[in-house]
């Protein structure tokens, strides 16, 4: 990317996605950080130079006015990192409707509603990035069963999409982190340590995040771990039967 692009982060308060944000600002990005959390948005904001935009990305409209406000503020949209989620509201022996829905709003819908958002914009300039920060839950599975099944959506999201997104000279990818010392396993992060598994700071996804901003492909999965540099997964070409 060139320097001063212009980068959309939603969920970009904490965690991965304020990783990111001071990642790219360090590497000469403009940065647009999309929260709820006004406090850390507007910290992570002041940190980066960057913008801070209160977004529910659960909401349609919230979602345009982020990308409207980016292009207000600074005339671009270089790239757009889809990242904010949710841990699951519930599972199967705790099933509410409620809950369900709140999950999937945020890590479902929140990521089609910002991809639908940054099109137009997108598809008018006929350039851009768009990233999707999905789970290695989404290519294997969890015990967070409905948030593992909306990273199962966003895979299928990404690979369906993309080609048709190319033709507009769009690329879409998603980075699927694996565990990560994130406030979303606050609670676990005891319980994951005490059973050897390691946990990503995640400075490392926003590594990986950068790089698959830099990369020429689409329409990837790229698998993130602990130490490990980000890998594009290998789905197998399953043919069509035919008579």
């Amino acid at each position: 990317m060139t320097a001063g692009a212009v980068a959309l982060i939603t969920g970009g308060a904490s965690g991965i996605g304020a990783a990111t944000a001071r990642r790219l600002a360090g590497e000469g990005w403009r940065v647009v950080i999309a929260d709820v959390d006004a406090a850390r948005g507007a910290g992570v904001a002041d940190d980066c130079g960057g913008l801070f935009i209160h977004t529910d990305v659960t909401s349609l409209h919230d979602n345009e006015h982020a990308v409207a406000q980016s292009v207000r503020a600074h005339g671009r949209l270089d790239a757009v990192v889809l990242n904010a989620a949710i841990a699951g509201r519930c599972g199967l022996d705790d099933f509410t409707q409620q809950h369900y829905r709140e999950t999937m709003r945020t890590d479902l819908d929140g990521i089609v509603y910002g991809l639908h958002a940054a099109l137009p914009r997108l598809r008018r300039q006929r350039s851009g990035h768009i990233v999707v920060t999905g789970s290695l839950a989404g290519l294997t599975g969890s015990p967070d069963v409905f948030y593992a099944t909306a990273k199962h959506a966003l895979i299928g999201l990404v690979r369906s999409a993309a080609p048709h997104l190319a033709r507009d000279g769009i690329r879409l990818n998603i980075v699927c982190p694996g565990l990560v010392d994130t406030p979303v396993l606050a609670r676990a992060r005891t319980a994951i340590l005490a059973h050897g598994l390691l946990l990503a700071d995640p400075g490392e996804i926003a590594a990986a995040v950068q790089s698959v901003l830099g990369d020429r492909r689409t329409g990837r999965a790229w698998v993130v771990q602990a130490g490990r540099p980000a890998v594009p997964v290998e789905f197998p070409e399953i043919p069509l039967a035919t008579r």
